[in-house]
């Protein structure tokens, strides 16, 4: 297999949100039973898409706020440098 044929390699992101109790900074969901969980995505460009969309069709509600969890950072701590988006 050449080197061009080499699949990427996953970085797998979730993408979830719901509705917050207030607007600090603090992140306490006020339903955990309603979050709105996206999905998992092979890489963050995909992920940062299905975040962009989530959170457009929210956008009249101000306390719903979506996430982004760089989950291959959370599988592999020791390998997930600068670039590993």
């Amino acid at each position: 297999m050449a080197k061009s044929d080499k699949p990427a390699k996953q970085l797998l992101h979730l993408v979830f949100g719901g509705e917050l109790e207030s607007l600090s900074k603090d992140v306490t969901f006020r339903d955990l039973d309603n979050l709105d969980i996206i999905g998992i995505f092979p890489d963050y460009s995909s992920a940062y898409d299905a975040w962009k969309s989530a959170a457009q069709r929210t956008v009249d509600n101000a306390h719903m706020r979506y996430f982004i969890v760089h989950m291959h950072r959370l599988l592999d701590p020791e390998h997930s440098g600068p670039d590993g988006q």
